[in-house]
């Protein structure tokens, strides 16, 4: 679902991502590499969160440069931070706000947000301050708040880097089950990364493999060998 043609993005006339080629039909796809490799650059390009500057970039049958607001509606994207994420001082309320982004009508909102983090085991804390919930709840919870739009595609970036071994678990376990048609995991954690269809490694704002997880893996570790 992602075709990547000579995708490059330079910001203030630093090149970060350069010449990315790749089509990736596989429903789980984890990216690695180094902290300043590009990787999460990439991820942003994937819903138009940084347009590429040259090159071209289809996600799910869309055109990201030329049609974003598509690109957004259809590719939903999870921060690693979900302070950052959640908008709306409820949960019930957080969820409520992306109903409404999705077209659902006023008076089917608050059922549908209870429903949803039913889903999620977070209906007893509807109403609670946002701020209070765990930090694995809160992860949950700006999940659920993609989810519930159905986007086509979901990109995670770093979703496990703030949560203890528990939750990561956890949030690995919803993320390679089959929330989308197709999920892209941006990690520093390789076992969650083998448990994709294929891996994308990213060095120096370039993509240099992308293929088995395994064999991705083993030679990334191998750098540090």
């Amino acid at each position: 679902m992602i075709r990547a043609s000579g995708v490059g993005v330079a910001i203030d006339g630093t090149r970060i991502l350069d010449d990315v080629t790749v089509s990736v039909p596989q429903p789980r796809v984890a990216v690695i590499g180094a902290n300043g490799s590009g990787k999460s650059t990439f991820a942003r390009t994937l819903n138009g969160l940084i347009a590429p500057t040259e090159g071209a970039l289809e996600v799910a049958g869309i055109d990201v440069v030329r049609e974003p607001k598509s690109a957004r509606g259809a590719v939903g994207f999870l921060f690693s931070n979900p302070d950052a994420q959640i908008l709306m001082p409820t949960p019930a309320e957080d969820i409520a706000l992306s109903l409404k982004a999705a077209g659902v009508p006023r008076a089917l909102r608050a059922e549908r947000a209870i429903e949803a983090l039913r889903g999620y085991g977070l209906a007893e804390h509807a109403h609670q301050p946002a701020y209070s919930l765990s930090g694995g709840q809160k992860q949950l919870l700006a999940l659920a708040a993609v989810l519930v739009r159905r986007p086509r595609v979901l990109v995670a970036d770093e979703p496990t880097t703030l949560l203890d071994l528990g939750n990561a678990r956890m949030i690995g376990d919803l993320l390679t089950g089959g929330v989308a048609e197709q999920v892209v995991l941006v990690t520093h954690d390789l076992e969650l990364a083998a448990r994709c269809d294929v891996c994308l490694r990213f060095d120096g704002g370039r993509l240099v493999q992308a293929g088995e997880p395994s064999e991705v893996i083993a030679a990334y570790r191998a750098e540090f060998a």
